[in-house]
């Protein structure tokens, strides 16, 4: 199996590296079979889907592993995905091991469809979610995410991603002092959770759902097992810091990447309870080059693809290798997602 096998997609914007295009965009179309005769059968249709899907994927299943490694991005254009149950097949047909939402360290609100799939993020539509990868602000995080576009913006709404690796480069090059600071000192991050659930906020996710914790002890206990410390405010909110986590990572090909959060909580970890300039700091809690982050952001801008949503795209990101965001959106838009264990 080899990318002959696959029906290949280009546009415009794509990006075109040393290593390849970037996202790599796969067409499916040929999946979507006319609509059978007789009355509609909600259930027998998805059963088709989650069949036609299932025998695409599994035979595949290495090679898409191998051009995700390589490419950190894979956009799925086509194929017969409409609903919840629809995206929830496709996952499973790729046979990876779940990372439940709920066993995660997140900032954000998010809400289940189902076992495997949840929201992107609640945070209202004018929120910008700035780069990223998934929870590299805490200890635990995923190895890949699969988002699924249910539907498109009525406008903007796109998910921007960027190769880490290109970013730590250029970081490197054009930011030596504070690339070697970086690597060598690691990071902390600094979370105000309020006592309950603020949808309202891209940084809205309680302390009691963050630890899964009914009570203080619980929340503590946790915590301690984790290795942070922590403040409880006066009205109820947890101030919690992370142990000093990486910077950068090395994957198993032996490529550096920028792996954090530095980005997203130095641009937009701001609501009620939280300052970015507050967020982070160097692993040894001295404060940050706000010069350098600044340019590195712009770096960042610099490199990233935005992903045009079509209905029923899906989009799998290798964690490890590319940041991923949002931008600010009008109208409607039902973006879901789903999280691989390591």
């Amino acid at each position: 199996m080899n990318t002959h096998d696959l029906d290949l997609l280009e546009l415009e914007t794509q990006q075109h590296l040393d290593e390849g295009v970037f996202p790599l965009i796969v067409n499916c179309e040929h999946l979507v079979a006319a609509d059978d005769e007789g009355e509609p059968d909600a259930a027998a249709d998805a059963a088709r889907v989650a069949a036609r899907v299932a025998k695409w994927v599994e035979p595949r299943r290495a090679e898409l592993d191998r051009l995700l490694s390589r490419h950190g991005a894979v956009l799925f254009r086509g194929f017969p995905l409409v609903t919840v149950e629809d995206f929830d097949a496709f996952i499973l047909a790729f046979d990876y091991p779940n990372f439940r939402y709920r066993d995660s360290l997140s900032n954000a609100v998010r809400v289940n469809r189902t076992e495997r799939v949840f929201t992107a993020n609640e945070a209202p539509p004018d929120v910008e979610i700035y780069m990223h990868h998934e929870m590299a602000q805490t200890p635990v995080y995923p190895s890949r995410l699969f988002f699924f576009c249910e539907l498109p913006a009525d406008e903007a709404g796109a998910t921007p991603v960027c190769r880490s690796d290109l970013l730590w480069q250029r970081i490197k090059d054009e930011l030596p002092e504070f690339a070697a600071a970086a690597e060598a000192r690691g990071l902390l991050y600094t979370n105000v959770m309020p006592d309950s659930d603020d949808a309202g906020s891209g940084q809205g996710r309680s302390w009691r759902s963050t630890f899964f914790a009914d009570t203080r002890e619980e929340a503590e206990a946790r915590m301690t097992t984790l290795g942070y410390s922590w403040e409880w405010m006066p009205d109820g909110s947890l101030r919690a810091t992370t142990p000093t986590l990486p910077a950068v990572r090395t994957l198993d090909d032996g490529r550096q990447v920028f792996f954090n959060q530095l980005i997203a909580g130095f641009r937009g970890w701001k609501d009620a309870r939280n300052d970015p300039s507050k967020a982070i700091t160097f692993g040894d809690a001295a404060p940050l080059d706000r010069d350098a982050v600044h340019r590195l952001c712009d770096i960042a801008d610099e490199l990233a693809f935005d992903i045009p949503w079509r209905q029923g795209d899906v989009v799998l990101v290798d964690n490890y290798l590319v940041m991923h965001g949002r931008r600010p959106y009008r109208g409607k838009r039902k973006v879901l997602a789903s999280l691989v264990a390591a």
